[in-house]
């Protein structure tokens, strides 16, 4: 059997981490083809890494395994986890890493308590090696989750604040900012579409005022500022060829606005 095994972490690349992660599979499902769908998350960004996986997991053919490990709390008393969304699988630990995919899905869950997955000689500050790659390659190979463990009956989650709306606006918060410096509202163009409609507005953020939502930053001219509908279906902030964050001083969890023109 091969499956596709991904990886998403906040490991960087400048270490050797990423890779004995994968040595480690190799040895248990020497087929597996491995997938790395981001190192960069920010260190110890949890949430930065729910959100990756939200946008990115469920894009994989079925049967994919999804190893991912932001974990500040190795070594603690927090769980790891298997779960099963549809038909694909996750690893992880279960410290609000699967918080959005788990929101927007249904889910099995399990404890990873089976140690005969495990690596034999573990470290308390690796599990990204000693327990959750060696589990995801056991599951690549075919091992279910019941196996693993007990069940789980739910996940860890933290929740986004949900964006505020009424005949006046809306008002959201900037809840991811990309690698471009593109600033990620959690306003979705289905709010946008309901509340505003064919009005005219104007759109806050920081100190910059926008007057329209255009269909790509591509659509202004370079160095101005663009909000459009973005890839993962809420309002996004960017600067065409620039970067929002740097040139408009914005940082997540900032609010946005969007106020109805009368």
């Amino acid at each position: 059997m091969s499956r596709i095994i991904t990886l998403t972490t906040d490991f960087g690349l400048q270490d050797h981490y990423v890779s004995v992660m994968k040595a480690v599979m190799l040895d248990i499902a020497p087929d597996a083809r491995f997938i790395d769908v981001s190192h960069e998350i920010p260190p110890q960004d949890v949430m930065a890494g729910a959100w990756v996986v939200r946008n990115s997991a469920l894009l994989f053919p079925p049967g994919t395994v999804h190893l991912v490990v932001v974990d500040p709390g190795v070594g603690t008393d927090r769980t790891p986890v298997a779960i099963q969304i549809e038909d694909r699988l996750f690893v992880g630990p279960d410290n609000g890493i699967f918080s959005l995919i788990g929101e927007d899905y249904e889910y099995k869950a399990v404890k990873l308590e089976n140690e005969k997955f495990w690596r034999k000689k573990r470290s308390n500050t690796f599990h990204g090696r000693d327990i959750f790659a060696p589990v995801a390659a056991h599951i690549a190979n075919g091992t279910s989750l019941e196996e693993l463990g007990s069940p789980l009956e739910k996940i860890v989650t933290y929740h986004w604040a949900i964006p505020i709306s009424d005949k006046d606006g809306i008002q959201g918060w900037i809840v991811h900012i990309d690698r471009f410096g593109n600033l990620i509202s959690n306003i979705p163009s289905s709010l946008i579409e309901e509340t505003i409609g064919d009005s005219r507005l104007k759109i806050y953020v920081g100190n910059t005022i926008l007057d329209e939502i255009v269909t790509t930053f591509g659509a202004v001219p370079d160095g101005e500022p663009a909000a459009y509908i973005g890839s993962s279906d809420k309002l996004e902030i960017a600067i065409n060829k620039g970067n929002a964050r740097q040139m408009l001083g914005v940082e997540k969890g900032a609010q946005v606005s969007i106020v109805v023109q009368k």
